[in-house]
């Protein structure tokens, strides 16, 4: 039926509505019977890389005649014949796993159950052409129903190793054992006994098993980053301490300069470990949400001398995660007291430049009245001077009039002229310099 004839009249669809339901069964479990062999490979490639896994992947359906994942697609299930595909791509990995069937009974049991794999089934020159860094190679066995459960003695044949985990999965429809370990052919192993479990029961339990195994090694990436980061952080740290300590006591405008440039220094180095660290130790933190999750999918029950999964990792991963938490947090709170300290030392560099603006204004100040006295005493000078040569040539003029015969007396007339002289310069230079003064108020009002 098309989409529009089931659609009733009048009723307009969202465009992503279909996406986003296919999206819910984007991931299907793989359909699994016992007997069953898988090896599971997880590659960090990086988020770049995305396009060359798929292309990757493509090739190899090709090779055998089968159809290639779409363009867009980052999780494809095929059969090719000889062994079955799963392929996912993550962020910053993708994984792939491998299904085949063992070919008689007798490749079943035995102590080196886990020389021949499924990987065996897959071409060589393919497998050297996977993109990215090999993080986690896992081979898994799945033995039919009614198989004997392995004993404690058995186990540890088949694994090498006496430190295992173990226990009743999935409602106790399953054994599962794993060892955590990479064996002399570089992969570990997981063996699960089948005691009841449908086939697609039995896919959602293998990729949970593969699940843990790779979210465990991704999660614990952050480890040695925050065991290296850890001392540097601890060091910035006593740097800090140390410059704290030196603002309680005084210091001149030039030591808080020196001390906020060494600061900002600190910032720097503090901010650039940030910026490596804070993505993997986020990483870190949701990985381990998701290895938590699986392990209470698994819905475990103990058997008798053995070490839950749970208990193991509670043991061995929660302390590496709470280190990098940890690591994680002086982080942050180092960049916390870092922006405090700074923001208190250049408050500390303003009320000092501030001080030493108000006493450079005050000593302006002292400048200006001092300036202006002297103007004034100066324009007093300049007054008798003008007045002085003013005077002479009136002098000089009343003593010409007497000689040409007007009845004057020069000297009586010059002496009079004196006060005069003075007053009206007086009041001219001091109409000047009102003008000039308004003028300035004018132009400065003016200007923004």
């Amino acid at each position: 039926m098309k989409k529009s004839e089931a659609m009733p009249s009048g009723l307009r669809e969202h465009p992503l509505r279909h996406a986003l339901t296919e999206e819910l069964h984007a991931r299907p479990f793989a359909r699994l019977e016992a007997p069953q062999w898988a090896t599971h490979l997880a590659l960090l490639s990086g988020e770049d890389a995305a396009q060359t896994d798929h292309g990757h992947v493509a090739a190899l359906c090709r090779r055998f005649d089968r159809p290639p994942p779409g363009e867009t697609e980052t999780y494809y299930l095929v059969d090719l014949g000889a062994f079955q595909l799963r392929w996912e791509r993550h962020t910053e990995f993708s994984s792939y796993t491998f299904f085949t069937r063992p070919g008689a009974a007798s490749e079943v049991g035995g102590p080196d159950r886990f020389a021949k794999t499924a990987l065996d089934a897959v071409p060589s020159d393919w497998l050297e052409g996977l993109a990215g860094e090999l993080l986690v190679g896992t081979h898994l066995i799945l033995d039919p129903r009614g198989a004997a459960q392995p004993e404690a003695d058995s186990l540890a044949e088949i694994f090498g190793t006496d430190n295992l985990a173990g226990s009743l999965v999935s409602d106790a429809a399953a054994a599962a054992f794993l060892d955590f370990r990479i064996h002399g052919d570089g992969f570990g192993r997981i063996l699960v006994c089948d005691q009841g479990m449908r086939p697609r029961q039995a896919g959602r339990l293998i990729q949970r098993l593969h699940e843990i195994e790779t979210y465990c090694a991704l999660a614990l990436l952050a480890l040695p980053m925050a065991r290296r980061y850890g001392r540097e952080l601890s060091e910035a740290g006593a740097r800090l301490s140390e410059m704290t300590g030196r603002l309680a006591g005084p210091g001149g405008l030039e030591d808080e300069r020196r001390l906020l440039g060494t600061l900002t220094e600190l910032s720097a180095e503090v901010e650039r470990i940030a910026a490596v660290a804070n993505y993997r130790f986020g990483a870190a933190r949701a990985y381990y949400t998701l290895v938590r999750r699986r392990v209470e999918e698994l819905r475990e029950t103990r058997v008798k001398g053995l070490q839950t999964v749970e208990e193991f990792l509670e043991r061995r991963l929660a302390p590496a995660m709470r280190t990098c938490q940890a690591t994680a947090e002086r982080l942050d709170t180092l960049s916390v007291r870092l922006s405090r300290t700074g923001e208190l030392l250049r408050t500390r560099v303003d009320i000092q430049l501030e001080a030493q603006n108000s006493a450079l204004l005050r000593s302006m100040d002292r400048r200006a009245r001092l300036q202006l006295r002297l103007q004034q005493t100066v324009e007093g000078l300049s007054v008798a001077a003008i007045s002085y040569y003013l005077v002479g040539l009136l002098s000089y003029a009343l003593k010409a009039a007497k000689v040409a015969g007007l009845p004057l007396d020069p000297a009586l007339w010059t002496g009079l002229s004196v006060p005069v002289v003075v007053g009206v310069l007086t009041v001219g230079l001091w109409r000047l310099r009102r003008s000039m003064e308004r003028a300035e108020k004018k132009q400065a009002g003016e200007d923004p």
